[in-house]
């Protein structure tokens, strides 16, 4: 018989190949009853899986190894998933840390630079004071006696960070 050709009537279903559990159903039988579309009746007998016998079954060893497989790969990716993200929130943490630690440290370093900058204001004051104290002073020359390199070190130093 070709592809597409309509069977003969006079056969029974059984002498067709590969209709499992229709056979000894006659071709007019079967035809009449899906004329009349009564599934519910030849449901079972139409499955699919009656057609593919044992052919699209697995051995049921196979089946267990294959669920026990993809079991521990399901296992170990929910472990990584959970591992991955410990990771991320560790990370984010760190990054937090160090931000608001980078933030500390640069207030710090501002405070430090203003202080410097007022003691230094500070010192050239009291040089400028000092120097302008120094003609007044009484101080006896004779019984203190300076060295030629500390005559006037604040006046030195004044006036070389001005320049």
């Amino acid at each position: 018989m070709m592809p597409g050709q309509i069977p003969d009537p006079s056969l029974a279903a059984g002498s067709l190949p590969s209709l499992g559990p229709l056979a000894g159903i006659s071709a007019t039988t079967l035809t009449d009853q899906l004329k009349l579309a009564d599934f519910h009746q030849l449901g079972t007998m139409l499955s699919p899986l009656h057609f593919l016998g044992r052919l699209g079954k697995r051995p049921l060893a196979i089946k267990t190894e294959m669920d026990e497989d993809e079991e521990r790969r399901k296992r170990r990716r929910e472990k990584n998933k959970v591992a991955a993200a410990r990771c991320r929130n560790k990370k984010k943490e760190r990054t937090d840390f160090l931000q608001r630690e980078s933030e500390r440290l640069e207030m710090v370093n501002s405070e430090l630079k203003a202080q410097i900058e007022e003691l230094r204001l500070e010192r050239q004051q009291l040089m400028v004071m000092l120097n302008l104290h120094r003609p007044t002073c009484i101080v006896r020359t004779d019984s203190v006696k300076t060295p030629e390199s500390e005559a006037n070190p604040l006046l030195e130093q004044l006036s070389s960070e001005t320049k």
